[in-house]
């Protein structure tokens, strides 16, 4: 049996219960026959975006890219990232295990936080840390010291990153020196950065 035949009678199976609900109930006959209409009408639409969608990925990752860029990539151990529109590297990270698009900026000295970002990824502001001030392309930016247990950026881990969390970082999250000096080398060809992590 093909996946397509498989498919088609799994959505006949699905309309089959609604359908023998509303004569299970006892309506009137044209009652019935307009909510059965109703019924498979709503199937029939689900079908064929489910088969657009299926026969068309381009309609996904075309969008994705529209407001995300060009996706990242691993070859080897290495991760690259490709440049945006704005000429900016963006690396698709994740905090602790929540996934966040970060501003690589080799001008921050240590990677920084919004307040929402470091909230969801549950991030201890230690309230009795000095406040500490980052260097960034935007210039100085005072924030509370903290620490991210896990930062992962394709196949690459820091454990243990020092971080800044500030009001003043926005939604926009900083992937910054700190990060990028843990690894054996990171270095930008034409238009893609390649980070290498170091041999485990």
């Amino acid at each position: 049996m093909s996946d397509t035949t498989g498919n088609v009678i799994f959505y006949v199976l699905l309309l089959v219960l609604p359908l023998s609900a509303l004569f299970a109930r006892r309506l009137p006959l044209g009652r019935v026959a307009i909510m059965a209409l109703a019924w498979i009408g709503i199937f029939a639409t689900g079908l064929v975006v489910v088969g657009i969608v299926n026969q068309n990925q381009w309609l996904i990752s075309g969008t994705r890219t529209l407001f995300y860029g060009p996706d990242q990539s691993v070859v080897g151990s290495e991760v690259r990232i490709p440049m945006a529109d704005d000429g900016h590297f963006w690396a698709h990270a994740t905090i602790n295990g929540v996934e966040r698009v970060m501003l690589v900026d080799s001008g921050a000295t240590v990677t920084a936080l919004s307040t929402t970002t470091a909230a969801n990824a549950r991030i201890d502001l230690d309230g009795m840390a000095q406040p500490a001030v980052v260097s960034t392309a935007n210039g100085n930016v005072t924030g509370k010291s903290a620490t991210i247990a896990s930062l992962k950026v394709g196949g690459i881990t820091a454990t243990d990153l020092p971080t800044i969390v500030a009001p003043e970082f926005g939604d926009q999250d900083v992937l910054g020196m700190n990060f990028l000096s843990r690894l054996k080398s990171w270095r930008v060809e034409g238009k893609t950065l390649i980070l290498t992590p170091n041999p485990k």
